[in-house]
């Protein structure tokens, strides 16, 4: 009876090592499908992804005659104490033609942040058409305590809309922009007096031992 259990727990290992290697397996392809879901939603515009234009892409750009209108969305994340806006509500633009869309942006805080720009269009088919050439959003952005930048977007929707059935008859794109924190910048934080806005701070009364000096 005590050498029939041997053959059991070779087995129950045996299945505890293949599981753990499916796990281990199944882990790495997750960590490999970020950059694929990325570059997946990049080429095909899911989710309302933009594209991004190089200096290739813009020489077989052909102005149409078509016009179409853009509308702009600019939104920060929860705790994420920037002023963000855009310039101009809507611009209206002809199929394939360039424009430059201005959006501002102001620190209300007493410290330097950081922060990223993710976006997206709507309908969701517009995206795989709607190029950037230059965006703020390419980069990170540093703004030092009440800090006012005006941040320049340069894009066009690619004619090639005008043959895809299902996005031809599209009159209106609306280009959105959310500001997170970056962790970095928010490990970087300080205390909590640097957290308050800036009108917090200035209306604070002075010491009295201050104010005598």
């Amino acid at each position: 009876m005590a050498g029939a259990v041997v053959p059991d727990q070779r087995k129950n290992r045996n299945v505890g090592l293949m599981a753990a290697g499916a796990a281990l397996a199944m882990l790495g392809l997750g960590y490999a499908s970020v950059p694929l879901y990325r570059l997946f939603c990049q080429v095909t515009g899911y989710g309302g992804t933009t594209q991004r234009a190089d200096s290739e892409k813009l020489a077989g750009v052909k102005v149409a005659a078509r016009m179409i209108r853009v509308r702009f969305d600019a939104n920060t994340a929860p705790g994420m104490p920037w002023m963000f806006k855009p310039q101009q509500v809507t611009q209206d633009l002809r199929i394939g033609e360039r424009k430059i869309a201005t959006f501002e942006a102001r620190n209300l805080s007493g410290r330097p942040i950081t922060g990223t720009a993710i976006f997206n269009v709507s309908p969701e088919q517009a995206g795989k058409y709607f190029n950037k050439i230059q965006c703020f959003c390419f980069t990170e952005q540093k703004l030092m305590p009440g800090q006012d930048v005006r941040m320049p977007v340069i894009y066009y929707v690619d004619p090639a809309i005008l043959d895809d059935p299902g996005a031809s008859n599209i009159e209106e794109i609306t280009l959105s922009y959310t500001f997170n924190e970056t962790p970095e910048s928010a490990a970087q934080a300080g205390n909590s007096a640097a957290n308050k806005p800036l009108a917090s701070l200035a209306e604070k009364p002075l010491d009295r031992a201050q104010a005598r000096r």
